[in-house]
C-alpha cells in the first residue's frame, strides 16, 4: 500500500486534501494530514476514509522522522524556511518531496544525493511557482521544436484577485488571497527584466508607476507590475538567447497608483519598529508620515504631499480602508510595514460569502523566416467557496497530481527539479484540464507599429 504525508493543513491545502483523499480511496492508498492544529486537520478530513490527522509540532524531530519514515511520499506544506528540515529527513529515509515553494540554495544543495538515492525534489509545483513554469514550457517547447523558429519575447503575469460579484462594491477590486505579508512586501528591493536585448531595472520607488494594461478576453482589463528578478528565468526556461523576459503581477486598473501611495509615504517599509504604536490609530498611522501642520487636515496633507485631489481616486479608496478613522491599530508593536498589513486585513480579508479568482497570462513573440508570430495564452479560474477557492484550487491539484504520478512511476525526474521538463509538465497538464484548469490560446501575426 503506498503511503502519502502531508504536512501543513492550512487554508492553501484544501482542495489537494480532497483531491488526495478521493485519489488514496480509488487506489486503495493511506493518507496522513499533520499540522500543529489538530482540530484543523480533524476538520478536513472528518469523515473521510483512507485518511489520518496527527499533531505535529515539527521542532518534535523524532515524531517527524516517524511520520516521514512510514511514508512513500512528502508533501511539504509548511513555511518556505521550514522546507529543508523535512528535505533533509526526506534524504535520510529516502522518501520523495514535493513543495510548492522556490528552490532555495540549501535545497538545491542537496540535488546529488537526491539523484543517488533515485529520489525526486519536485519544487515549485503550485501555481506561481508552478502552473506558470508548466504552462510557459509547453508552447516554449513546442515553439522551439521547430528550428525554423526564434522565440524573441515572452511577458507572463499571474494575479490572485477577486471574483467579479466580489469585487463590485470594493474601489480596490482586492482582497487577501494569500500571504498577506507578501503582498504588502511586494516588490521591495531593484526588479529586473530584459527587453529588447537591454537589462532593465525598476528601483523599488518607481515600480508600481511603470505598469503595462492587459486585456483578457470576455475578463476585461487589468495593469501589470513587474516581479523581482525575471534574468533567474533567461536559464531556468532554456531562454538565454532571447531579447525580452518579463514577470510581472496582475491587479486592476488603478490599484498599483494606489499601492504606490503607501510607498511614497514609507508605509511598507519593513525596516524599523514605530513608536507608541499600542496608542496609535489609523489616522495617526498616515499623519506620522506627513510633515506638522497646525491647521491643515490629514487628509490636505496627503493630498498635496501625493499631489493628488481631494477627490480622486487614490483618496476615495483610502477612505474605503478607513485610513482617515480614529480607529484603534490594535497592535503593541510593528514596524510601518506590520501596521499596515494588520489594518488592511480589516478591510481586505476574505469573508465567509467571498469568492476569488486566478487570472494568467502569457504572451510568446517569435519569428518563422521572415514572418513575425504570436501566441497569447490565457487561464482564468473561479473559486467554488471560501475553503476551496482559485488559490487553493491552483496550488493544490498540481502539487496532488505530481504526488500521484510520481507514485506510480509516471515522472521520471530525479534530483532537486523544478516542473519545466516534458515527463513532469505534460502529465501534471493533461490532468489539469481534465479537471477545468485550462489554457485558452490565440495564435496571430503581430501588427507592425
Amino acid at each position: 500500500m503506498k503511503s502519502i504525508l502531508v504536512i501543513g493543513a492550512g487554508r492553501s491545502s484544501t482542495v489537494l486534501i480532497d483531491y488526495l483523499i478521493d485519489c488514496c480511496n480509488k487506489k486503495g492508498w493511506s493518507f496522513i494530514l499533520a499540522d500543529l492544529d489538530l482540530k484543523l486537520a480533524q476538520s478536513k478530513v472528518a469523515g473521510k476514509e483512507s485518511v489520518q490527522a496527527v499533531q505535529l509540532d515539527l521542532s518534535d524531530k523524532k515524531k517527524l522522522s516517524e511520520l516521514i519514515s512510514a511514508s512513500d511520499i512528502v508533501i511539504s506544506m509548511v513555511p518556505a524556511h521550514m522546507h529543508v528540515m523535512v528535505a533533509s529527513i526526506c534524504l535520510e529515509y529516502s522518501k520523495n518531496l514535493i513543495t510548492a515553494s522556490y528552490v532555495s540554495d540549501e535545497m538545491m544543495a542537496f540535488d546529488e544525493k537526491v539523484k543517488e538515492k533515485g529520489l525526486i525534489f519536485l519544487n515549485e509545483c503550485g501555481l506561481d511557482p508552478g502552473l506558470d513554469h508548466m504552462s510557459a514550457m509547453k508552447v516554449i517547447d513546442e515553439i522551439k521544436s521547430d528550428s525554423k523558429n526564434e522565440l524573441t519575447a515572452f511577458e507572463t503575469f499571474t494575479g490572485g484577485l477577486l471574483s467579479e460579484d466580489t469585487e463590485r462594491n470594493n474601489p480596490w477590486k482586492y482582497k487577501f488571497t494569500w500571504n498577506p505579508r507578501n503582498v504588502v512586501m511586494a516588490g521591495t528591493g531593484t526588479v529586473k527584466f530584459i527587453q529588447e536585448g537591454k537589462y532593465k531595472f525598476i528601483p523599488y520607488h518607481r515600480l508600481f508607476r511603470r505598469t503595462e494594461i492587459i486585456e483578457v478576453p470576455d475578463h476585461g482589463y487589468f495593469e501589470g507590475y513587474a516581479n523581482r528578478d525575471s534574468l533567474k528565468y533567461l536559464d531556468i526556461y532554456g531562454l538565454r538567447d532571447i531579447k525580452t523576459l518579463y514577470r510581472g503581477t496582475l491587479r486592476r486598473p488603478g490599484f498599483c497608483r494606489a499601492w504606490d501611495a503607501f510607498v511614497q509615504l514609507g508605509a511598507t517599509d519593513d525596516s524599523y519598529q514605530m513608536e507608541g504604536v499600542e496608542k496609535m490609530t489609523h489616522r495617526e498611522f498616515i499623519n506620522s508620515f506627513l510633515a506638522y501642520n497646525p491647521t491643515d487636515s490629514v487628509e490636505l496633507k496627503l493630498a498635496h504631499y501625493l499631489r493628488i485631489d481631494l477627490d480622486s481616486e487614490v483618496m476615495h479608496k483610502f477612505k474605503w480602508l478607513d485610513m482617515f478613522q480614529d480607529t484603534p491599530v490594535g497592535l503593541q508593536k510593528g514596524t510601518p510595514a506590520q501596521i499596515l498589513e494588520h489594518i488592511l486585513k480589516k478591510k481586505w480579508t476574505m469573508d465567509q460569502d467571498d469568492n476569488d479568482r486566478i487570472v494568467m497570462v502569457h504572451k510568446f513573440r517569435y519569428t518563422a523566416g521572415n514572418t513575425d508570430h504570436g501566441i497569447d495564452s490565457f487561464m482564468v479560474i473561479e473559486g467554488d467557496d471560501s475553503e476551496r477557492t482559485a488559490m487553493a484550487k491552483t496550488v493544490g491539484l498540481p502539487l496532488g497530481i505530481a504526488a500521484e504520478m510520481i507514485l506510480e512511476g509516471k515522472i521520471k525526474s530525479k534530483g532537486v527539479v523544478r516542473p519545466v521538463k516534458k515527463d513532469v509538465y505534460l502529465p501534471i497538464l493533461g490532468q489539469l484540464e481534465n479537471m477545468g484548469v485550462v489554457f485558452k490560446e490565440y495564435k496571430f501575426q503581430p501588427q507592425e507599429n
